[in-house]
């Protein structure tokens, strides 16, 4: 849904509070945990900008409006009729502050456990049982359309916009003009820009009242404008798909048929936590290793309670943390929530609050809070020094996906150490 944005909730709930002016002396997290707590956040006032700042900007909007000349060329080939660009563009200006935003990329990622604290955090869940509550008979139609659980829309609702109070007040056309016209994305947004014309042509929204966050995300369940014309319903009936007001059901309904429509099995959990064997062997924990439940459990793989866990098709082990925090037996299910955002952590933390609004426990298992995370420039490092030693990360990107995933483990079993994959600092150390 948002991979754009570049990852964690880090964009979800970060973009969506982040607006054009900067928030009074807080860092991300704090931010985040207030906005969990529904405290409103006072904003900085803007200075008057310098001389230099100025010309820039100057400059950079006239190329920026001849960038648009060429682009409603485009735009009317595909279809976006004159009446529509002309009163969707007008008086359009470059924004430069969302290209600081999109800039702005952290060097270092929070630990998993960082961010279910404030993902699934007691206020969070509170709030979201309050939200379930108060739509149950929306969610309870939904779930029983859509096939989708209603805790689970709600989880969604709850880490995109804080259900419903975080929404974003980006003007979407004017964000993404902005990185269309931007050379490091520009197919992609331009694209992006296009389908959202085809939305306010289509008459679901007018271009100013089509917000959310600055990368181009909207309503309750933050869709991209490709997303929404994909699959966005209208649930109400009157007409419109609606995700932009005050009422959340057209966008509710609309994230469960976007699950729907990837394959979502109702009835079937994302993950269950489990305990390991202490001869648990290693190397098969990961993603393209599945067994039945039942087989796991012939192996020693049980819920934390010692049970075995119910055949609910095909699983595999997730280790989120390596060998020393929470293990999970991952279903179908979890590949269905990776569609809507493919972080990790994001859809842990999607199943988890779930979970939790359903009444379920916290997690038993303790997390290594000990560790440091590796930052994007020490991932790099490790896939180099990885590939050099002769185990092919298959590129250095900084993401450590399955490819390298697979090195590290490789690495360990030839090292004779727990081969769970982990790229952690101390590896990191070994491999200098």
């Amino acid at each position: 849904m948002r991979k754009c944005i570049g990852g964690v909730m880090t964009a979800a709930l970060w973009a969506s509070i982040v607006q054009a002016e900067s928030i009074n002396s807080l860092s991300g997290s704090q931010a985040i945990q207030l906005a969990s707590a529904g405290v409103v956040v006072s904003i900085r006032p803007v200075l008057r900008p310098s001389v230099k700042e100025y010309r820039v900007s100057t400059e950079g909007n006239a190329r920026f409006q001849a960038w648009l000349g060429a682009f409603r060329e485009r735009a009317v080939e595909q279809g976006i009729a004159t009446s529509t660009l002309d009163r969707s563009l007008a008086g359009l200006t470059y924004d430069r502050d969302v290209i600081k935003r999109d800039r702005n990329q952290a060097e270092f990622s929070k630990p998993i456990w960082e961010y279910l604290d404030s993902a699934v955090s007691d206020t969070r869940v509170k709030n979201g049982r309050a939200g379930l509550e108060r739509h149950r008979d929306t969610l309870t139609r939904i779930e029983a359309k859509y096939g989708v659980e209603k805790e689970v829309v709600t989880a969604i609702w709850g880490l995109e916009t804080a259900f419903g109070t975080y929404r974003g007040s980006d003007q979407i056309i004017r964000s993404l003009a902005t990185l269309a016209f931007d050379a490091r994305r520009a197919q992609f947004f331009e694209t992006q820009l296009i389908a959202a014309l085809q939305i306010v042509q289509a008459g679901d929204v007018s271009p100013g009242s089509m917000v959310g966050s600055w990368a181009g995300a909207m309503g309750h369940t933050q869709f991209m404008p490709t997303s929404y014309l994909d699959h966005a319903v209208d649930f109400d009936g009157d007409g419109r798909r609606d995700i932009w007001s005050d009422d959340p059901t057209d966008a509710l309904a609309s994230a469960a048929a976007y699950l729907a429509r990837h394959g979502w099995t109702k009835g079937q959990p994302w993950g269950v936590e489990v305990t390991l064997p202490e001869e648990f062997d290693y190397s098969t924990a990961r993603r393209d290793h599945t067994l039945k439940p039942s087989e796991w459990a012939a192996r020693g793989v049980v819920t934390t309670n010692g049970q075995a866990v119910s055949d609910h098709g095909q699983a595999a082990i997730l280790l989120p943390a390596g060998g020393r925090g929470v293990a999970l037996m991952i279903f179908d299910n979890f590949k269905v929530i990776e569609k809507y955002n493919g972080a990790d952590a994001y859809v842990v933390g999607i199943g988890h609050l779930s979970d939790r609004l359903a009444g379920g426990d916290p997690f038993q298992t303790d997390w290594p809070r000990g560790d440091r995370v590796l930052s994007f420039t020490e991932k790099k490092e490790l896939q180099a020094r990885l590939t050099e030693a002769g185990f092919d990360t298959q590129g250095v990107d900084g993401r450590t996906g399955p490819n390298t995933v697979n090195a590290v483990r490789a690495y360990q079993l030839a090292q004779g150490l727990l081969p769970d994959g982990y790229a952690s600092l101390k590896l990191l150390e070994r491999l200098r």
